[in-house]
């Protein structure tokens, strides 16, 4: 508390307002201002040294007679409720209320005494640290965006890498691990993690079940994750205070023009302050003590893993993939195929279905939507005979029904090659089959149209799961007589035989379950002929 708070409690009293006025007036604990009061008036008593301050006397209470049945029950239920208490007390005779009972149970219950956090210090090389913290940040020419700070601590030397990230996911945070290691020049053979679900995916008896795929990349590196326990952040505390450090002196009096601004600041203090500053704990530079600890790191591999996120796109009628919200191009001729695309921090690559690569574009930040990155070479040619044959290429993939389709529409319509392509991709969106089939009834009715494909397909076919569409893609490389099924259904009555090799050593004894085989036989042989000349029994 100020002085100029003391004052205004002072000149209040001396005003006549009451205490409680005085406490209410000001937002105070009445005991604040009943404390100030006292010791205003035990100054000006006279000098001298002032004694010990009068404790104020207790109001009478209901509660007072009751103190001794209160103390035997906590300390007979150490974590008995006060509404419990409540409903003893009342059987006992008490007539007051609830908050006087609550009032005198916290001040008779004894205190939990907390459990000190011990600090430890690791070997070099033996542990580290991870953990992310969040921030909103108004940058001065992309406005007010959410980063997540990723931070990775070494335990001995108390070096750190830190980089601003858009999210937390899994191919971040296994990005920014490699990263750190890189910046580090090593592993430590163990890192503390809190329960984020791409570290830990929950919490059973036997301890904590890790993310299969975080475990291959821990694997990679040769470190070994390991989870704190449930609510114990104080566990990662050479992580945690790191943070309050970077938001005082990293973040605090400094403006970023952008998210790649503030991380060319993060390096740049990284090098110059945190790593040469004197540690408050171990009283060295903590790049002097990395230069103990990096002998002791796990050596990175000779190659780096790999966090490239590989995903299936469909190529729509335009010759785009989408990936969020964005679009990327891929030579036209792939139009209605579903293609494997590798998504890197900065490139979006795309595979062709013998895996071979088709195109290559820079990834749009995350944040940015409906732009279009296109390439020149992926249209389709100014040339028509070219076109064409393209066409006649990828029609003739689907047989010889499709290249009638074909040679009719390009006959009907105006723009017939352009309706090619919108055919071509309603491979995105329905079987090979049924489109097949729908091209089959398009050419014996003669309706050579995009639109009467469309509306074949609408009534008799459904649209195709993204699981089907891999399966689609996966059995057209299969050998010819692997791609229908060459084992047919046999009938029930073929196995008869079996059952009357069975049954030569006598007939067994009749029981509940021999009728009801029985009935299921006579059940499934149904479509078999019968004679039924001797009419029902």
């Amino acid at each position: 508390m100020n002085e100029e708070m003391r004052h205004e409690i002072v000149r209040r009293r001396q005003g006549g307002a009451s205490l409680r006025r005085i406490a209410k007036d000001l937002g105070l604990a009445r005991d604040t201002v009943q404390s100030v009061v006292r010791r205003w008036e035990a100054e000006r008593a006279g000098p001298g040294e002032p004694g010990p301050l009068p404790v104020p006397e207790r109001r009478p209470s209901l509660v007072d007679p009751f103190n001794d049945t209160i103390q035997q029950l906590l300390q007979r239920y150490p974590d008995i409720t006060i509404a419990r208490v409540f409903e003893e007390l009342r059987a006992r005779g008490f007539g007051g209320g609830l908050t006087i009972v609550r009032e005198r149970v916290l001040e008779l219950r004894p205190q939990p005494l907390r459990e000190p956090v011990v600090r430890f210090e690791t070997p070099p090389g033996a542990q580290a640290q991870m953990d992310y913290s969040t921030y909103d940040i108004d940058f001065t020419a992309e406005g007010r965006r959410r980063v997540h700070l990723f931070s990775y601590v070494l335990g001995y030397s108390r070096r750190q890498y830190l980089r601003f990230v858009e999210a937390q996911d899994l191919p971040t945070t296994l990005r920014e691990h490699i990263h750190a290691f890189t910046h580090l020049g090593g592993v430590a053979a163990t890192c503390l993690y809190d329960n984020m679900k791409v570290v830990v995916l929950r919490h059973t008896d036997e301890g904590p079940l890790y993310n299969p795929k975080f475990l291959a990349f821990a694997t990679h590196y040769g470190f070994t994750p390991q989870a704190c326990r449930v609510r114990r952040s104080q566990t990662k505390g050479k992580v945690e205070r790191p943070f309050y450090y970077a938001e005082t002196n990293l973040l605090n009096g400094r403006t970023f023009r952008s998210l790649e601004h503030l991380n060319e600041v993060t390096v740049w203090w990284l090098a110059n302050v945190a790593d040469v500053r004197i540690h408050r704990e171990t009283k060295q530079r903590p790049l002097d003590r990395h230069a103990t600890e990096r002998p002791h790191l796990i050596a990175l591999p000779a190659t780096p893993y790999d966090v490239a996120v590989v995903e299936y796109r469909v190529v729509n009628v335009e010759g785009f993939v989408a990936y969020q919200q964005n679009f990327y191009s891929v030579p036209w001729r792939h139009i209605g195929q579903a293609l494997p695309a590798r998504i890197t921090e900065t490139e979006v690559i795309v595979y062709g279905p013998k895996i071979e690569e088709v195109a290559r574009h820079r990834r749009f930040p995350r944040g940015v939507t409906g732009q279009r990155s296109e390439q020149q070479a992926h249209r389709p040619s100014a040339d028509p005979r070219q076109h064409e044959a393209l066409l006649r290429e990828r029609f003739a993939e689907l047989g010889p029904n499709a290249l009638r389709f074909l040679d009719g529409m390009l006959k009907a319509q105006r723009y017939g090659k352009a309706q090619a392509g919108k055919v071509l991709a309603l491979l995105g969106t329905y079987a090979r089959k049924d489109l097949l089939a729908a091209l089959d009834r398009a050419v014996r009715f003669g309706a050579y149209s995009c639109n009467a494909v469309e509306r074949i397909l609408a009534t008799q076919a459904r649209p195709k799961s993204v699981l089907d569409t891999l399966a689609e893609d996966e059995q057209r490389h299969l050998p010819e007589w692997l791609r229908d099924n060459p084992v047919s259904q046999r009938p029930a009555a073929d196995y008869l035989h079996l059952v009357e090799e069975s049954t030569d050593h006598g007939p067994p004894p009749e029981t509940d379950q021999t009728k009801t085989d029985d009935a299921e036989t006579n059940h499934v042989d149904a479509d078999e002929p019968r004679d039924d000349s001797a009419g029902p029994a």
